[in-house]
């Protein structure tokens, strides 16, 4: 893995350190006129993910494999991009019940670095390595280097290590290869230009890169079946709020009444997927996981294997 020479402690060149001309006058402008500047500089945001969707699939596809033959997606990052990976790792086990280690941020400075700031630890290179190797990442495995300025030590180290261990590796930037080069398997450049607070990335390239997250993890987890039609089938039942969508969903695909689709869910020790299972086919619950399991989880496929069986 290789990267282009110019010095990572030089960064003036950076697309992300660049001074934005719309916002010369930033002090001087209204509240009204600020939001105003927001919005149109946030146009950006679209266009940099429509630019990026051939890596972003890719980046998809190469996941969900993954997931299927029992590896993991892992986010590496330092300051907003690595925080960024942990928010998008915390929120897979209550929206796909998967569990928590199939989907994992690695936040330089570990969890005290998510509400204070750490950034002197992103220029530890030695530190990213220390915790690829620490987690015994593989070639089953997907690791994702977020780094809006491209040149954080931390992720570079973490990617260089992962791709030593035969890991699939995607490197996530908002700044063209032309200025920062890195040798990995799925290259993701989100160009969404100089920020309005020059070099302040928590602003557009923050932004960006939250979407681009949210791109893979969930359409990995719609290959792998965690999705029916566009209903979150996986949803874990934790509360109340949960539960209601729970039975939102069973009333909305077998029109049960409510009450019916509680005692339906309930049956199902609150799977929603199972239950939903257990209603189109007549078998027991016990019946249905284990088609379920047969299927990796895939409610599509089993529905179509059991309507041809």
């Amino acid at each position: 893995m290789t990267s282009n020479s110019q010095p990572l402690n030089q960064r003036g060149h950076l697309l992300t350190e660049q001074i934005n001309p719309n916002s010369q006058n930033l002090d001087q402008r209204t509240a009204l006129e600020l939001v105003d500047l927001f919005n149109q500089e946030d146009q950006n945001l679209i266009e940099a993910i429509a630019a990026a969707r051939e890596p972003l699939a890719t980046a998809i596809e190469k996941t969900a494999t993954a997931f299927q033959q029992g590896g993991r997606l892992f986010y590496v990052g330092a300051g907003t991009s690595g925080r960024l990976g942990v928010l998008d790792a915390a929120e897979c086990p209550p929206t796909f019940c998967t569990p928590p280690e199939m989907v994992q941020g690695i936040l330089a400075g570990g969890e005290a670095a998510l509400i204070r700031s750490s950034e002197a630890l992103e220029d530890r290179a030695e530190d990213g390595v220390t915790a690829i190797a620490d987690r015994h990442i593989s070639e089953l495995d997907v690791v994702v280097g977020i780094t809006a300025g491209g040149t954080t030590p931390y992720v570079h180290g973490a990617l260089k290590e992962a791709h030593r261990r035969g890991a699939t590796t995607v490197f996530m930037a908002c700044v063209p290869a032309d200025q920062v080069a890195l040798d990995v398997d799925i290259d993701v450049r989100l160009l969404v230009g100089p920020e309005i607070l020059a070099g302040s990335t928590r602003l557009k390239a923050g932004s960006v890169t939250k979407l681009a997250l949210n791109i893979i993890s969930t359409g990995a987890m719609v290959q792998i079946g965690k999705v029916y039609g566009n209903r979150m089938v996986d949803v874990s039942v934790t509360n109340s709020k949960l539960e209601d969508r729970a039975l939102r969903i069973i009333c909305d695909l077998t029109e049960l009444p409510r009450e019916q689709a509680a005692v339906l869910l309930e049956r199902c020790d609150h799977k929603v997927k199972l239950a939903l299972l257990v209603h189109w086919t007549g078998l027991s619950p016990e019946q249905g996981q284990t088609l379920l399991d047969t299927h990796q989880g895939n409610l599509r496929q089993a529905v179509h294997h059991h309507s041809t069986a």
